[in-house]
C-alpha cells in the first residue's frame, strides 16, 4: 500500500482550505490537500454574493455589522466571535485583492457594494455574481504554482487516525488519515497535523444549492474521531434556488433582492409585507418559512423573484452569470419574473472549535463551514460565509503552526488499512436506494418546518437503514459512494437528534409542537458517545 508523509493533511478545496494551505506553505510546512474531485469543485467556488466586511466607514460601523449577525442569528452567536470575524473582514479583503482578486467598482473607481437580506447597510464586496469564483481562481494560482504545495484530485478521506486507535501512545492525537485514491485503493497519510475544510452537507437533503460533494463528511469523519458536533439543527435553507426542470442547484442571489427584486406569488402580488417589516429582505430563515407557507397554501409548486421594473442594461451587467442561466432555460429577468423554490444550502452548527480551528483532539483542526465557533447563531446573515472562511483560514495556518512547532514525532506508525477478506459489493442499487430515501425524509420531516412526530419518523426510518449500511461498510471494499452513504446518515442522525433536544422554535429550527423562544440561548451539542 502507498504511504504518504507530511507536515500537514487538509481535507477540502474551498477557499479555506486553499488559503489555509497557502499560508502554512508560505512559512515553510509540507501541505498535502486532497479533495473528492478538481480543487475547482466547491461551495466556494459556487458563491455569488459576496464577502460581508465593513470597508466605507462613513456609512458603515463594525458594530452595525455585529449588530446585524447577531439579530440574523437570534441571539444564539457568541458576541465576541461575531466581532472577531467582523473587525478582521477589512483584512481579508485587502488580501485577497494583494492576490489578484479583480473585485467590481463603481463609476467612481471604489468597490461597488451590495446590500442582502439582513443587512441595514451595504457591505457586500463582490465580482459581479461570481465571487466565490473569483476568490478561487485567484487563490488556486498560488496554491498550484507553490513547491511545498502537493493537490491530490479524486482522493476521498475515508477516517482519520488516532493514536488510541491503534494505542500507539497514552495521549491521543491525530496522526494522519486513511484515503481513498481514484483507483479505489486506500492510501495511508501520515501527518502532524490534519486541518478538515470539508465545507457543508446540503446534499443530506433532496434539494440543494450545493454541488454534489457536499455530504457532510468532514462532520462525520472528525465526529467519529471524538469532536462534539453543536447547533446541527441549524441548517438554513436559502430561498430562492431557480425552479426548473432542466436547471438543478442554481442558487438565484439574495443580491437581487438587495437591488430591489420582490418576491411574488403566481398572480403577482407581493407577499413579504405580510411576514416581516424587511419584505423581500428579511432575515433567510423568515423568508425560506413564508416561501413554505405560501407555497402549501397555494398548492403551487413556487413563487417567482419579480425583477422586471429595474433597467434591463444594469441587470445584465450587475449579474451576468445568473443572467444567462435564466436567458438559457427560457426566462428573460427582465421581462419575466424567475420561478424560485428554497432548498437546504448552509450548515450553521457543525464540529465544536475555536476561532483559529482548534478542537478537542490534538493535531485536529476545523475551518470553514464545518465549524461551529459561534459566529452565525440560529441563521447566518448572508454573505457572511466567505467572511468566515478568509478570516479564520488565515487563524487556523497560524495556530497549526504553532502545534507543528511544539508536536512530537510518533514513536510507532499505524498500520495500513486492511481489505483483503472484504469482496466487492454486488448490489449497488441498495446504497442508491437508501441514499435517496434519507434525502427524501430528511426534506419532508426535518426541513423547513417541523415537528416532534416528524423527528420521530424520520430517526426510526434512519436505524433501519443503518444496520445495513454498518453491513456493507465492513463485509465490502469501500467504494465513494458508500463512504458518502455512511457520512450522510451519520449527518443525518445528528441533525435529527439535535432537533429532538430543542424544545423552541428559534431561527432556521422551527418546531410547530414549541413555538415560542426561549429567553436563555442555549447550544445545543451531541456528544460522539451518545449516537456511536
Amino acid at each position: 500500500m502507498d504511504r504518504i508523509y507530511t507536515d500537514v493533511l487538509i481535507i477540502g478545496s474551498g477557499l479555506s482550505g486553499l488559503s489555509t494551505a497557502l499560508s502554512l506553505a508560505e512559512k515553510n510546512a509540507k501541505v498535502l490537500i486532497v479533495t473528492k474531485e478538481s480543487i475547482d469543485v466547491s461551495n466556494s467556488a459556487n458563491a455569488q454574493g459576496g464577502i460581508a466586511s465593513v470597508v466605507d466607514f462613513g456609512h458603515d460601523s463594525f458594530e452595525k455589522h455585529i449588530k446585524d449577525t447577531i439579530s440574523a442569528g437570534a441571539g444564539l452567536n457568541k458576541e465576541d466571535v461575531v466581532r472577531f470575524f467582523v473587525e478582521n473582514g477589512p483584512d481579508a479583503i485587502n488580501y485577497f485583492k494583494d492576490l489578484g482578486c479583480v473585485f467590481t467598482e463603481n463609476e467612481q473607481g471604489t468597490l461597488d457594494l451590495g446590500k442582502e437580506g439582513g443587512h441595514t447597510e451595504r457591505r457586500v464586496v463582490h465580482a459581479g455574481d461570481m465571487t466565490g469564483m473569483e476568490l478561487i481562481r485567484a487563490i488556486k494560482k498560488g496554491v498550484l504554482n507553490h513547491p511545498e504545495i502537493t493537490v491530490l484530485e479524486n482522493h476521498t478521506a475515508v477516517d482519520l487516525i488516532t493514536t488510541s486507535k491503534f494505542m500507539l501512545s497514552d495521549h491521543n492525537r491525530i496522526i494522519g488519515a486513511y484515503v481513498l485514491n481514484d483507483k479505489e485503493n486506500v492510501i495511508t497519510i501520515i501527518a502532524k497535523a490534519v486541518l478538515l475544510a470539508t465545507g457543508g452537507c446540503g446534499k443530506v437533503y433532496l434539494y440543494t444549492s450545493n454541488p454534489d460533494v457536499t455530504t457532510g463528511d468532514g462532520v462525520a469523519i472528525g465526529f467519529r474521531a471524538g469532536v462534539s458536533a453543536v447547533n446541527m439543527e441549524m441548517i438554513q435553507f436559502h430561498p430562492t434556488i431557480l425552479y426548473h426542470e432542466k436547471v438543478t442547484s442554481m442558487l438565484i442571489s439574495e443580491a437581487l433582492r438587495g437591488e430591489g427584486g420582490v418576491l411574488v406569488d403566481k398572480r403577482g402580488h407581493s407577499f413579504m409585507e405580510k411576514h416581516h417589516s424587511l419584505k423581500s429582505l428579511a432575515p433567510r430563515d423568515i423568508v425560506a418559512r413564508a416561501i413554505d407557507f405560501e407555497m402549501k397554501k397555494s398548492g403551487d409548486d413556487c413563487v417567482f423573484l419579480d425583477m422586471t421594473k429595474l433597467d434591463g442594461n444594469f441587470l445584465r451587467k450587475r449579474f451576468p452569470n445568473i443572467f444567462r442561466v435564466c436567458l438559457d432555460a427560457g426566462i428573460d429577468m427582465r421581462t419575466q419574473p424567475i420561478p424560485v423554490v428554497p432548498a437546504a444550502h448552509y450548515m450553521c452548527g457543525g464540529l465544536k472549535s475555536d476561532v483559529s480551528g482548534k478542537t478537542s483532539l490534538p493535531g485536529l483542526f476545523i475551518s470553514g463551514e464545518i465549524a461551529h465557533t459561534g459566529l452565525h447563531g440560529a441563521n447566518r446573515l448572508a454573505s457572511n460565509s466567505l467572511l468566515e472562511a478568509a478570516v479564520m483560514a488565515h487563524a487556523a495556518g497560524k495556530e497549526i503552526l504553532q502545534y507543528l512547532g511544539s508536536s512530537t514525532k510518533i514513536v510507532q506508525e499505524p498500520p495500513d488499512w486492511n481489505d483483503e477478506s472484504a469482496g466487492s459489493i454486488d448490489e449497488k442499487i441498495i446504497i442508491k436506494q437508501n441514499w435517496d430515501e434519507i434525502r427524501r425524509f430528511m426534506w419532508n420531516y426535518v426541513g423547513i418546518v417541523r415537528s416532534d412526530k416528524r423527528l420521530e419518523r424520520a430517526l426510526k426510518r434512519l436505524e433501519l437503514i443503518k444496520h445495513e449500511i454498518n453491513e456493507y461498510y465492513w463485509n465490502f471494499k469501500i467504494t465513494r459512494d458508500l463512504l458518502e452513504l455512511r457520512n450522510i446518515t451519520l449527518v443525518a442522525e445528528i441533525i435529527i437528534k439535535s432537533a429532538m433536544k430543542r424544545k423552541e422554535s428559534r431561527g432556521l429550527h422551527f418546531n410547530i409542537d414549541y413555538l415560542e423562544t426561549r429567553n436563555e440561548a442555549i447550544d445545543t451539542e451531541i456528544l460522539p458517545e451518545e449516537i456511536l
